[in-house]
């Protein structure tokens, strides 16, 4: 009879493979409907796309509605899928193309680095593009910068279209101020707003303050624009708003190369269209309602617009405490009937056991900082004079020289790694080669710009010094001895000051000198 043996069935190990986290990112640049559609295409694109990769597995989708692509900051939704890379739940990034990612060169070779540095790439369809497989940023460079281009051409047009309206008076503010409303072809007046604007422009001219105005109308639980809380700025600019006597004036903003918006101060033209809609206020009462803003913001020191204090004190900002580091605050003491300025440290106001610092007289600074100057003025010749030539003996010529090589090596770098691309892109070196040597021409180039960067500053910083120095020798030279207390000398010599006590300062001068006083 014939032996069968029985041999087990091998179970073969499975194997299972860890999937890629895939994450996509879309956008339109624009709230339209037709925007929006393109945007839920997108959506669905890419939910199909990553889930037709059998070793990919879907990571989520972030997109941003209506938002431009010209500044990374101003898209909630990137920055979200930025934290959740480094949260470490996405491994791969999937999206159209380099235009939808971004048209800022410098925002995408940063946000590209970013990700990298977390092991994270970008796949850009349209390019058929991926980062994690790039060693050289150049291409990418040179698209995003094509993209950046397209939007600042675009950006162009719609300036172009919308100075046209400005010119023929047909611009449409679809965004009206408080006390209107906007039907989709005019600004009509909103009542029960108006009412209100009414009764602040009357408080004004009754001597009211922008602050009581505010606070009385958040008390009557009144809502400002968007439902917010009343503030003296929005009082002030409720007044100082033209719209309100019927008038636009267009173009009192503008947005330069950067994508960055400014005040019009006179840099581009405005344009006035009168009677442009119903007036709520007359011209006469909006006239001396802003003149009585205006002339309070003056006397407090501040910018119209943005509310912001100026500095109204010679010593505003530039006292600091030698002991925390804290700046100092300007202050009103009173004593036995009198009162006096002083100035405070911040730290031990608010916690005087973490700075031992209290406070110094306004009269004792000032007394200083005038015996400090009389002393230069006295004894300039032996201070100042050997100060001044002691920065011009300063090596500034040997650095310049090198800043000069370090330039032009950074040329020969270019021209070295534009010679290897154009090799490799004609198939006469091979991926590994232009590799290993564009890495070297890399770390070569990153060396030389931060050595030009560090010696251009050094420089610059010297030569800042030295024009002061002469400056404070010109000055000392000719000058009689100082009597009183001059706010635009202080600003004009002296950097900050230093309170190492309260009875000694160290002045720290622009030119570079620190000089100690008592006080």
């Amino acid at each position: 009879m014939k032996k069968v043996t029985k041999i087990d069935e091998v179970t073969q190990s499975k194997v299972t493979l860890q999937k890629i986290r895939v994450a996509a990112y879309c956008r339109v640049s624009t709230d339209s409907d037709a925007q929006l559609e393109s945007l839920e295409t997108q959506k669905r694109h890419y939910e199909s796309y990553i889930r037709s990769h059998i070793n990919w597995t879907f990571a989520g989708l972030y997109y941003d509605e209506g938002i431009t692509g010209t500044k990374k900051d101003k898209r909630p939704e990137l920055m979200r899928m930025i934290s959740d890379c480094k949260a470490r739940k996405i491994d791969l990034i999937v999206t159209k193309s380099i235009s939808r990612f971004s048209r800022n060169t410098t925002d995408c070779l940063e946000l590209v680095r970013k990700l990298l540095d977390m092991r994270i790439p970008i796949y850009f369809e349209k390019e058929n593009i991926n980062t994690g497989t790039m060693e050289s940023e150049l291409l990418l460079s040179i698209l995003s910068s094509t993209a950046e281009n397209e939007s600042t051409s675009i950006s162009e047009n719609n300036k172009w279209s919308i100075q046209k309206r400005f010119e023929n008076g047909t611009f449409k503010i679809s965004s009206p101020p408080y006390g209107y409303d906007w039907n989709g072809q005019m600004m009509t007046i909103n009542e029960k707003q108006a009412a209100i604007v009414r009764e602040i422009f009357s408080a004004v001219l009754s001597g009211k303050s922008s602050t009581a105005i505010a606070k009385t109308l958040n008390e009557r639980g009144i809502p400002a624009k968007r439902g917010g809380k009343w503030n003296p700025n929005s009082i002030r600019n409720i007044v100082i708003n033209e719209k309100y006597t019927g008038d636009c004036l267009f173009q009192k903003t503008y947005t330069d190369e950067e994508f960055n918006r400014h005040m019009n101060r006179g840099e581009k033209d405005q344009y006035v269209v009168h009677d442009h809609h119903k007036a709520i206020i007359s011209h006469k009462e909006a006239e001396a309602a802003k003149a009585i803003v205006l002339q309070h913001a003056k006397e407090k020191g501040l910018r119209t617009k943005t509310g912001k204090c100026q500095n109204r004190y010679a010593f505003t900002g530039k006292i600091i405490c030698g002991e925390c580091g804290s700046s100092f605050k300007r202050r009103t003491h009173y004593c036995t009937g009198s009162r006096y300025a002083a100035w405070a440290c911040t730290t031990h106001i608010e916690d005087k056991t973490r700075c031992s610092i209290k406070y110094i007289r306004d009269d004792r600074v000032k007394l200083a900082f005038v015996t400090m100057m009389n002393k230069l003025i006295f004894a300039h010749r032996r201070i100042l004079r050997p100060y001044v030539a002691a920065l011009q003996d300063s090596p500034v010529d040997s650095t310049m020289k090198r800043i000069h090589e370090l330039q032009t090596q950074l040329a020969e770098n270019k021209e070295k790694r534009d010679n290897l691309l154009r090799l490799a892109s004609q198939e006469i070196i091979d991926q590994v080669i232009y590799n290993r040597e564009n890495n070297v021409l890399m770390s070569e180039y990153t060396q030389y710009r931060h050595e030009m960067e560090s010696l251009t500053s050094n420089i610059s910083s010297s030569v800042g010094m030295l024009a002061s120095a002469n400056d404070l020798l010109h000055f000392t030279e000719k000058i009689v001895m100082l009597d009183d207390f001059d706010a635009e000398l202080f600003d004009r010599y002296v950097d900050r000051i230093i309170v190492i006590s309260r009875e000694e300062a160290s002045f720290e001068l622009k030119c570079g000198l620190s000089l100690h006083e008592r006080m």
